[in-house]
């Protein structure tokens, strides 16, 4: 039998409240989403202005992180053509994404869910979901 350890709600409030808060400093509505250790939403939100087209890749690159342990940023260059992981991004229904912004929690050695942000620029979405991480493992 396993034992699980995972994000709660709460938890999943801090990092988007962190995460919402730098996006407001830096002046770029995001769409921001937190995932389970199962990359399984838990909560989200967009803020107003945030584009549409975010609210998916939002979700999709906390999936993605998730899954993959690392932030998606990571998959940027091992995606290209010649690459390790090129065809990644055509992998689990077209989920998985190799832009940045898409960033692991851990507890400790273990993943315990995900935060995506989405509708910046890539350096936009990685800066703002390090934030909502930052906040999480500092409190």
């Amino acid at each position: 039998m396993l034992t699980v350890q995972r994000l709660d709600i709460e938890d999943a409030h801090v990092l988007i409240a962190a995460a919402r808060a730098k996006a407001h400093a830096i002046g770029v509505p995001m769409c921001i989403a937190v995932t389970d250790e199962s990359g399984n939403l838990i909560a989200f939100e967009r803020m107003n202005g945030a584009k549409i087209p975010s609210v998916n890749l939002a979700i999709d690159k906390s999936f993605t992180a998730t899954g993959i342990r690392k932030g998606t940023h990571e998959l940027g260059n091992a995606s290209q053509p010649g690459k390790p992981a090129y065809g990644i991004s055509a992998t689990v229904g077209g989920r998985m994404i190799t832009i940045a912004g898409g960033l692991p929690v851990f507890c400790g050695d273990n993943v315990v869910g995900g935060i995506g942000v989405s509708s910046g620029t890539p350096a936009q979405d990685l800066e703002v979901a390090e934030a909502g991480l930052h906040a999480f493992t500092n409190d």
